[in-house]
């Protein structure tokens, strides 16, 4: 058995297959809004949240 590694390239690749255009962007636009609430929202529960929804989505930010 071999192992592969799954890198976040390989999950958007597989994603834009999946997904319609509409669902594309609906998803980028959320993504957006998230990053300027983080961005303008200071709030440390507000801060703190969207930090723990960025690890659960697998992103690594330190």
């Amino acid at each position: 058995m071999t192992a592969t590694t799954d890198t976040t390239r390989d999950r958007i690749d597989d994603a834009l297959v999946r997904l319609t255009p509409a669902q594309v962007t609906i998803a980028v636009l959320t993504i957006a809004a998230l990053g300027f609430v983080l961005l303008f929202a200071q709030e440390p529960m507000v801060h703190d949240s969207l930090h723990t929804f960025r690890h659960a989505a697998g992103i690594t930010c330190h």
